[in-house]
């Protein structure tokens, strides 16, 4: 433990001579950020939390398609709560990837999609702008007839001409047929009409017209093959479609033959909720070919017992300090905690009351930075878990607290919709120890009055 260390004056004033920048310190804290693992900087922010997380992820991906199929497509499936670190995970998959010499188009679908309302048109679209806006962007300009008939047929349909010049790349053409339907429902629904019979054709094209193509020439240069990161598919929302069927169990289950003919390298992020769906092996045979999804869990905090979990403790504690420190060695930054809080021992307790989730131990970092500089005292860090617990406990209904009390004791949980509203809602964290996956409720919602009176009741 941190706080056992005794730091001799004369090393405490050596390391001093790296003070804390604090406006680099409040942006790296940012929970919203992700990593950019091209950056030398932020390389340096990043932490390898697979030895505790009970899986190696991104090595199995980059396996996957370096190693075992370097030359015949391959479609995998991501998965993981929203801000357990499944963006900067992805973002070291596409350096890794592209040291091995693929050419790697990583995107976050939420910038170009509305995550209410997608159809597989949309999906498919936004994979042919970012490819070739990533291609020409290096040199390589694609000309597909079958778009440009396209864009002239959709600008006919929806009586607003998509204007072109002779030269217009691919990925102008689709972002202007975006940008007239991101903002209008209207537009967008006969859009749909118009693409969803010509779906299998619009496939088609991109296959033949700008993927092969592509990877053929990316070959030409010297390159593996091509990669496209598809991030951010897991915020679909869970709305019901026409069908009756959730959005995602419409793209992803219904749909997802189709998402899984691109030709290339692809890697989907999917929703956590489809892998307690009752059509999970629909799910993995459709879209995943028959592999299982990666689901990235928690960061190994405590065990199943309540007690702490040292290896996963010291990595979220380098975690907070490399933010803090990201240019000192690894061994020296804990002497620097005393930089950061009052006391070591309130770096173990942001530590566990984040759960191991990485987005709400940032989240808590930068709601104290929000209140004082640092060090931060302990005072300041309970004000603010307790403003963490109170809006967690908002939205809590009685019948919630008995499914969080029967996950309390059985540290497992049902495929029903109920629990995955408790997944969904960050009350129930999922972890890997050597016996299996396992579920904790928050760490936060443990010390409520109603969780202690109930395991004094029980």
């Amino acid at each position: 433990m941190y706080n056992e260390i005794q730091i001799k004056p004369h090393l405490h004033r050596i390391y001093m001579r790296t003070p804390l920048n604090l406006s680099r310190f409040y942006k790296a804290c940012n929970p919203s950020y992700t990593l950019n693992m091209g950056d030398e900087l932020e390389r340096q922010y990043y932490i390898d939390f697979a030895d505790v997380r009970g899986c190696k992820i991104v090595e199995e991906l980059q396996r996957t398609i370096s190693r075992i199929s370097p030359d015949e497509p391959t479609c995998q499936l991501f998965t993981g709560h929203i801000g357990c670190g499944k963006s900067t995970e992805l973002q070291r998959l596409k350096a890794e990837l592209e040291v091995a010499g693929f050419h790697v188009v990583y995107f976050e679908s939420s910038q170009d999609l509305d995550m209410a309302d997608i159809d597989v048109s949309d999906i498919l679209l936004s994979v042919a702008r970012q490819v070739s806006a990533s291609l020409e962007g290096i040199g390589i300009k694609l000309k597909p007839g079958y778009f440009t008939n396209l864009f002239k047929e959709i600008g006919d349909f929806l009586q607003s001409p998509i204007e072109l010049s002779g030269e217009a790349e691919l990925s102008l053409g689709i972002a202007k047929i975006t940008a007239k339907t991101k903002d209008s429902a209207q537009t967008r629904n006969q859009l749909r009409q118009y693409l969803e019979p010509r779906t299998n054709s619009i496939l088609q094209a991109i296959n033949e017209e700008l993927l092969e193509k592509a990877v053929q020439q990316i070959k030409q240069r010297g390159q593996k093959g091509l990669v496209v990161i598809v991030d951010n598919l897991d915020r679909v929302d869970m709305r019901p479609v026409a069908s009756g069927r959730t959005q995602p169990e419409y793209l992803f289950i219904d749909r997802g033959e189709q998402l899984r003919r691109l030709k290339c390298h692809v890697v989907y992020t999917i929703p956590l909720a489809l892998i307690f769906s009752n059509e999970y092996e629909t799910l993995k045979n459709r879209l995943g070919g028959g592999i299982a999804p990666k689901i990235l869990p928690m960061v190994l905090v405590r065990q199943r017992d309540g007690s702490d979990y040292e290896p996963g403790m010291s990595l979220l504690r380098q975690l907070v300090l490399a933010r803090a420190f990201p240019e000192v060695s690894w061994n020296s930054r804990p002497l620097l905690i005393t930089e950061l809080f009052t006391h070591p021992e309130t770096l173990d307790r942001i530590c566990r009351v984040s759960g191991g989730h990485i987005r709400n131990l940032l989240g808590l970092l930068y709601s104290c930075l929000q209140r004082q500089d640092p060090p931060f005292s302990r005072d300041c860090l309970e004000a603010v878990i307790k403003d963490y617990r109170d809006d967690l406990l908002l939205a809590i209904d009685e019948y919630q607290w008995d499914l969080l009390f029967e996950v309390m004791q059985k540290q497992s949980v049902k495929g029903e919709s109920d629990y995955q509203s408790l997944l969904r809602s960050m009350y129930l964290f999922e972890y890997r120890d050597p016996q299996g996956r396992w579920f904790g409720i928050s760490p936060a919602l443990a010390e409520t009055q109603k969780v202690l009176a109930w395991q004094q009741n029980k």
